[in-house]
């Protein structure tokens, strides 16, 4: 098995990571990136991106990555496609195997591994995402201001993005499978008192109708059978989203959802030189921002971590 030992190994490639490698290779420790399964992350299925400070006119999600690796690589960043698929965080120099063929060791590891948004599985909501569906109310309820919009979701975060989308649009429609929400009493009662949320009991989605944009939904009465289309210009699925954090179980502390503890106001996992940064232990923003942010902190702890060891 081809083996390789680097100072330090960033596991990622959206704003996380790509910030991680940007600072890290600025401060001369040669970092290697490993983009993963989706170089980019979660951006790359993003179209119009708004919020993110210095694109005065916006810019496309993906547009928007690639400006990030081309940032990295000029600072001298290693960028690679691969994929981390087991680690053993022992002790240092970290071991991480990419595509179960070849072994990195590295002083420092970076995990900006991100997390995954999960989806309800139907055909029309693939094709359809980023032409009106969507798992991210604060990116892109801007772009439905004045329309009617639904939401499927049943936790805090499905009530939290239904109350923003009712500051933006004409109504939202909320489906919830069961006869209660799980979110927390203040924020059903928030959901209930909102005059333009309307919420559908039982009622699951049976597909999201449009040619290239979203245009209606049909949904079912779980207990009726009944089915109804109901006029929408935007889908959003607030059901969760699941951190890719599986490779690190055993190793790293993480929450009962799977997403990484950090020391709070740091990057810094349970095991000194291992660092978190984006996503993966954020689930509270998830905004591009936050995830870039915490990128340049993972860096900087890295850094002081290599240098107290004198290894950089």
């Amino acid at each position: 098995m081809e083996s390789e030992k680097i100072h330090c190994l960033i596991i990622g490639s959206g704003p996380a990571g790509y910030t991680a490698a940007i600072y890290a290779a600025r401060a001369n420790m040669k970092p290697v990136l490993y983009q993963g399964i989706q170089p980019g992350g979660q951006l790359t299925i993003t179209t119009e991106v708004e919020n993110y400070p210095g694109y005065a006119n916006g810019v496309q999600g993906p547009e928007m990555m690639v400006d990030f690796e081309k940032q990295a690589a000029r600072m001298g960043a290693d960028i690679r496609f691969g994929l981390a698929t087991k680690v053993d965080f022992s002790a240092p120099p970290f071991k991480v195997w990419i595509d179960e063929d070849k072994l990195v060791e590295a002083d420092a590891v970076i995990i900006a591994t991100g997390a995954s948004a999960k989806w309800l599985g139907l055909e029309s909501e693939e094709r359809l995402n980023g032409f009106g569906v969507s798992a991210c109310a604060v990116c892109d309820g801007f772009f439905f201001r004045g329309k009617e919009v639904a939401i499927v979701g049943a936790g805090d975060t499905a009530a939290e993005e239904a109350l923003y989308l009712s500051k933006l649009c004409s109504t939202v429609h909320m489906f919830i499978r069961r006869e209660e929400m799980r979110a927390s009493k203040v924020m059903q009662e928030r959901v209930q008192r909102t005059p333009n949320i309307k919420v559908y009991w039982n009622t699951n989605t049976d597909e999201i109708l449009g040619e290239n944009k979203v245009e209606s939904v049909r949904v079912k009465n779980v207990k009726t059978g009944d089915l109804q289309t109901i006029p929408i210009s935007g889908f959003f699925v607030a059901i969760g989203h699941q951190p890719n954090s599986d490779i690190f179980k055993g190793w790293l502390d993480m929450d009962e959802a799977g997403y990484l503890k950090t020391i709070p106001g740091t990057s810094k996992t349970n095991i000194e030189g291992v660092f978190a940064a984006g996503d993966v232990q954020d689930k509270i923003y998830r905004q591009a921002v936050t995830a870039a942010g915490s990128g340049c902190m993972a860096a900087l702890d890295a850094e002081r971590y290599l240098s107290a060891k004198g290894l950089v």
